[in-house]
């Protein structure tokens, strides 16, 4: 694993010495409210020991004052001089940390209760297969399935309320047993944002472990606008870049996936952007430079594992070019759209 990039403690206590159940790990970029909302929600939870982490990546002075007041007992406020993005930002938060679960809250969501992580700790003691849990993510304001977070196959949507086994689990809020993370070797820091969860979910998968979605463990998200990164923006380079290089990385051909991508890109006006995308994948080193963060052999199990929880309910040729490649960048259709393969 790679060195952890520097960062220093500007707020709360320091890590503490005995681990705990789970760390509780938040980023933060401005957004103050919602943040704050973010650490009171993580300070409360009951029925489990645990220390809250929260990482700034770049806030406004005004604005980091304001989390500072929000850090309490076994809480901790990190800052950092540069945004590591979404990968780096959780590997620097549970490096320093030492819970034996990872429980990962983006910065606009909240716990649906006071118990969600005694009850997503109890969940993955329960089965020692399990590298992760992913939660169901409803919106903040009306309580319904946030749409924009719905990381699985779209024929799944009916079972939002369930469980199942995945081949991936959604950011906003989950949790990583430690042991999992440590073996797949956490995020790969070169992808910044997007298909970071999917990218680990592989290499564990690879590993022999199972990951897990959770529909009676809740995530409320607000879906804020502020500092969000948007489709018209930099979210689809990196969300093309990033899937691609993933494809390159477990030595599959990506060049199927890059030309959806060309028409998926060029149906929705942004010709050049995709192409500037997968020019990007194709000069990103397939082998990174620490090797835990490689392709780890996908054998026989782990690929009928990917067929079993993920292209089962992705539906024929017709239905996934009609969801996945003639559609509206940004629809939800299933991983981000593109998580089968």
């Amino acid at each position: 694993m790679t060195p952890p990039p520097s960062g220093r403690l500007l707020a709360g206590e320091p890590p503490p010495i005995q681990p705990v159940a789970a760390d509780i790990i938040i980023l933060a970029l401005d957004r103050a409210d919602e943040t704050i909302a973010a650490i009171l929600s993580a300070r409360a939870q009951t029925g489990v020991d645990t220390h809250v982490y929260v990482l700034d990546q770049g806030s406004t002075p005004e604005n980091l004052d304001r989390l500072v007041t929000a850090i309490g007992p076994h809480c901790s406020l990190f800052v950092t001089d540069a945004n590591l993005g979404v990968a780096g930002g959780r590997n620097f938060l549970s490096r320093v940390g030492t819970g034996r679960t990872i429980v990962a809250l983006d910065n606009d969501a909240e716990f649906a209760t006071t118990d969600t992580v005694a009850r997503l700790v109890a969940a993955l003691d329960a089965e020692p297969a399990l590298a992760a849990i992913g939660c169901r993510i409803v919106s903040d304001r009306t309580g319904r399935d946030d749409l924009s977070s719905w990381g699985y196959p779209r024929g799944l949507l009916p079972a939002a309320g369930e469980s199942f086994d995945a081949v991936t689990f959604v950011g906003a809020g989950h949790a990583i047993r430690r042991s999992a993370w440590l073996n797949a070797g956490g995020y790969d820091d070169a992808l910044f944002f997007c298909w970071e969860e999917f990218d680990f979910a592989l290499r564990a998968i690879a590993q022999g472990w199972r990951i897990r979605y959770r529909g009676d463990i809740v995530i409320r998200h607000k879906v804020a606008g502020e500092h969000r990164v948007t489709w018209s923006g930099r979210r689809w380079f990196y969300f093309v870049r990033n899937r691609l290089y993933i494809e390159r990385k477990h030595a599959r051909s990506a060049w199927p996936r890059a030309a959806g991508y060309l028409v998926k890109g060029t149906i929705n006006g942004r010709p050049i952007a995709t192409l500037r995308a997968i020019m990007a994948a194709w000069r990103m080193p397939a082998e990174p430079a620490d090797r835990a963060l490689g392709a780890q052999a996908l054998g026989a199990q782990a690929l009928a594992y990917l067929r079993r929880n993920d292209q089962a309910h992705r539906g024929g040729l017709v239905r996934r070019l009609m969801r996945e490649v003639f559609a509206a960048i940004g629809q939800p259709s299933g991983a981000a759209a593109t998580a089968g393969r």
